[in-house]
Order: structure tokens, then C-alpha cells, then sequence
């Protein structure tokens, strides 16, 4: 995915107003926010050495510059870290280990045993690999052709995820955040290049969310989901990464007891168990 961090920088850049950092604003501007060389003279680098960096020159960049344009563009902790990775991708061979094809079967006996609470575990592409009965309930997996257990390909190219998630725009953005915060750290994966590919060639809606830029990992919030049998369930969720498979992340669905949304998930879950 060249020209990542260019493209990243120059979305970050363009979200500041001079004014906003001190500086003055003359007249009409060709871009919109900071110019190259405002950045640069925030940063306290040379121009050269900044556009050196936007056009991906600048591989031995060290931390101090990056932390300072960091500063300059504002950018949260996620952005920080995702400049530093796609500043100096680590590319060929080794720089990945060989993924699993599957989870564990202890992960899958985890799974298993959470009767209460949703819970799936998910690749670096976001594919979905394993999941448990509630899960399965409420977002048919077991019953999905396996290229279409993909989370970025339902939300966008399955029109029944508009009707599944109520608030649709909120988890597509969220989807494409974390799958670029993802590709920034696989820089040379062909199938999650495919992937972003077929998305933005296929999703208009993609294709906007993706020239964005934005970053961001999901660890934990609130998704609701809209089931045909019980209406609308809100799930607070958590997530975590499986330490002997680092790719691999497992999301787990917290409803509150005694909520409505666990009191309907027990029925959905007596349901499930029946068929």
C-alpha cells in the first residue's frame, strides 16, 4: 500500500488551521489546513527533510522527529503509533510469522464455554475464525460461505448489514479504521491489499471511509445489533489478543445482567439451542 504515509500526513495536516497553531493566515490557500513547510517549521526540521518524509523517503527518520510531527499534527495515541509504523515499514520475509489457519482448540473450548455471552475471535483481516453458539445466533457465521465471514466485507457488501446494525455509519467507520490500523502493520500482505481492493472498488461507501485515513483500534465500546427475533440488543464489548496466536483477537459481547438485552439474549440462546 504505497504512498500510505504521505496520503495520512497530508489528511492530518489538512484537518489544522494556521491560526489553530499560531500561525497567520493569508489570503485564499491551495490546500486546505498546513502547508509542508509550516509543518516542517513547527517540527523543527528542515523542508526538505519533511517532504522527504510525506513521499516516503525517509526511512531512517528518527523518533524525535517523528514524536515532534506527531505534536504539530495532533494526533492521538493510535495516530502516533501508526505514523511510526507505516514511517518504517519492516518489509520481506520474517517480518511475519506464519499465521494459524484456524484457533486452538483450547480457544475454541474458551469459546464454548462462555453459554452467556457472545464471543468470536477474528484475523488480522478481520476474517472470523471461530465463534460460540450466541455469537452464531445472532450473526449466522456457521451458516456464511467462509470468504463472506469477514467483517469489512458484510458491513459494506451485505445489504442486510444496514438493517443488522442500527447505526451502520458508526460501524463502518469503525471497521475501516481498524482495518487500515491493521494493513499499517502488514504492509505486504497480498490478501488484505485484495481485500481493501475489492472493497474499494466494490463500496463507494468504502472508498470514502478509506481515503479518510482514520486509524483506530476497537478495544472495547458498545455495538447494537438488530435481531429478527428480538429486536435490537445492545452489547457493551471488550476485546483481547490471544498471547500465543499475537494476530488473532477475541471479542466478547458483555451484556448486563439482567438487562433487557441478556434477558432477550437468554431467549435467543433457548431458541438456538431448539434448532
Amino acid at each position: 500500500m504505497d504512498g500510505d504515509l504521505g496520503d495520512f500526513l497530508r489528511s492530518r495536516r489538512g484537518r489544522i488551521q494556521p491560526e489553530e497553531v499560531g500561525l497567520p493566515s493569508y489570503g485564499r490557500r491551495r490546500v486546505p489546513g498546513l502547508r509542508r513547510e509550516e509543518v516542517a517549521q513547527l517540527a523543527g526540521v528542515s523542508v526538505d527533510y519533511y517532504v522527504r518524509l510525506e513521499q516516503g523517503r525517509g526511512q531512517q527518520v528518527s523518533d524525535a522527529v517523528l514524536d515532534a510531527v506527531a505534536r504539530v499534527l495532533r494526533l492521538d495515541e493510535t495516530e502516533h503509533a501508526y505514523l511510526r509504523t507505516v514511517a518504517r515499514p519492516r518489509r520481506g520475509r520474517g517480518e511475519h510469522r506464519p499465521e494459524a489457519a484456524g484457533v486452538r482448540p483450547g480457544v475454541q473450548a474458551l469459546l464454548d464455554s462462555m453459554d452467556r455471552t457472545p464471543a468470536f475471535v477474528i484475523g488480522p483481516r478481520m476474517d472470523v475464525l471461530a465463534w460460540n453458539s450466541l455469537a452464531d445466533a445472532i450473526s449466522g457465521y456457521g451458516r456464511a460461505a467462509p470468504a463472506d465471514r469477514n467483517i469489512p466485507r458484510h458491513v459494506f457488501l451485505d445489504p442486510a448489514a444496514h438493517t443488522l446494525y442500527p447505526d451502520w455509519p458508526a460501524i463502518a467507520a469503525q471497521a475501516v479504521a481498524h482495518l487500515r490500523l491493521n494493513a499499517g502493520h502488514r504492509p505486504d500482505d497480498p490478501q488484505l491489499n485484495a481485500l481493501v481492493g475489492e472493497l474499494s472498488v466494490k463500496s463507494p461507501d468504502f472508498r470514502r471511509l478509506w481515503a479518510d485515513h482514520q486509524v483506530k483500534a476497537c478495544m472495547s465500546g458498545t455495538k447494537r445489533v438488530h435481531h429478527p427475533l428480538t429486536g435490537t440488543l445492545t452489547f457493551p464489548y471488550e476485546t483481547m489478543t490471544i498471547q500465543t496466536e499475537p494476530d488473532q483477537t477475541m471479542v466478547v459481547y458483555t451484556p448486563e445482567a439482567g438487562s433487557e438485552t441478556a434477558e432477550r439474549l437468554a431467549l435467543l440462546g433457548s431458541w438456538a439451542a431448539a434448532h
